[in-house]
């Protein structure tokens, strides 16, 4: 057996996530199946991260296990000829077979695209479309309090089952494209709509219905009220996963 390690990118626009679900389009669902038809037989594909409904992915990791011996570079033209056009597998490597795409990864980079001023119909899905004036100096202020080691209950979801809500943010924040913001997040883990929910909150900050200087109370409070409004799924992207070289 071999172990394979692809990167894929997929827009999640009309996926109900990555993790497989019954009776739902999702990502894993759709990598399965076109290697079902590779190798006959059922295979079992594990992810960096699960990304929720209409989340998109442009460095998304995979691996699985393999008996063929297709060489490597010929992987990817075997995944997408079987996959559908809003997912793509861009490169494949052989890789130990210790290897894990989730328990492996080092740090992990997602990014939020905010679309400021008018509605722009053909980027609906992959933007949050915010019609408010904002206060970019602000935001790029609070983003900054979320550097460092922090217990982040206050930034997850409520129904999650994880037990350790401690999470190391390295990099958190704006940058500026034309008519776009894009928060820009990178870390050893993320919890549950961890970032929607900074994102969230950061624009109540730019619409000044916060202070920048709240971010530390709403972290130290570990109370998921404290925090802002969770932001739609469609402006994220999971950007980027690092491995150790």
């Amino acid at each position: 057996m071999q172990r394979v390690k692809a990167i894929l990118s997929y827009d999640g626009t009309y996926f109900s996530g990555f993790q497989k679900q019954p009776n739902a389009r999702t990502v894993q669902g759709e990598i399965e199946r076109a290697l079902q038809h590779i190798h006959k037989e059922a295979v079992k594909v594990y992810a960096s991260g699960r990304t929720d409904a209409s989340v998109h992915a442009i460095g998304q990791v995979i691996h699985f296990d393999t008996p063929l011996s297709i060489p490597p570079e010929r992987w990817p033209k075997a995944m997408n000829s079987h996959l559908p056009g809003d997912v793509y597998v861009h490169d494949v490597t052989f890789v130990p077979s210790n290897f894990h795409a989730r328990f492996d990864a080092v740090e992990k980079e997602y990014r939020y695209r905010i679309l400021r001023g008018e509605g722009d119909v053909f980027r609906r899905h992959y933007t949050y479309q915010c019609p408010h004036p904002l206060n970019i100096a602000e935001m790029k202020r609070a983003a900054r309090y979320f550097i460092g080691t922090h217990d982040f209950t206050s930034f997850c979801a409520a129904n999650t089952e994880v037990e350790d809500m401690v999470r190391t943010v390295t990099v958190a924040t704006f940058e500026e494209h034309d008519d776009e913001l894009v928060f820009i997040c990178r870390g050893n883990g993320f919890l549950y709509n961890m970032v929607r929910i900074m994102v969230g909150t950061l624009l109540e900050v730019g619409q000044g219905k916060r202070k920048a200087e709240d971010i530390p109370d709403m972290i130290a409070g570990k109370d998921r009220s404290l925090a802002g409004k969770t932001a739609p799924g469609r402006g994220l992207y999971l950007w980027h996963v690092q491995y150790e070289k």
